[in-house]
């Protein structure tokens, strides 16, 4: 029997996340990643299948407040996009405290979702 990890679990959900989560041009996806030292934001158009923005914490810590930081970048560059509503994509990741500090802040600064 084949071992499972955490990687592979969260693979899992993201595909579950996945089937019901679309981007459109109307309302693109806003895919999150989170590694061990940074978070990535990325606002995608799946049906052109293009990357409208993206923003990440790259040279500062991962922590609550550069997720903070990160939400209000990635709405900064969105509405210069045009783009003020999107489908929030936490690629299965837990909802935990970084990713409610950067949607919050996403929110805060004008993004819809």
């Amino acid at each position: 029997m084949k071992v499972k990890n955490k990687a592979d679990y969260r693979k899992r959900r993201h595909l579950r996340l996945r089937n019901k989560i679309k981007g459109t041009a109307d309302r693109p996806r806003m895919a999150v990643y989170v590694s061990n030292r940074y978070l990535y934001v990325q606002v995608i158009n799946d049906d052109a299948q293009k990357t409208l923005c993206s923003a990440s914490s790259l040279g500062e810590s991962n922590t609550v407040e550069a997720a903070k930081v990160l939400g209000t970048k990635i709405a900064e560059a969105a509405k210069a996009q045009g783009v003020s509503r999107v489908a929030f994509d936490r690629g299965g990741f837990s909802f935990g405290s970084r990713l409610r500090a950067l949607s919050d802040s996403a929110r805060e600064a004008g993004l819809d979702f």
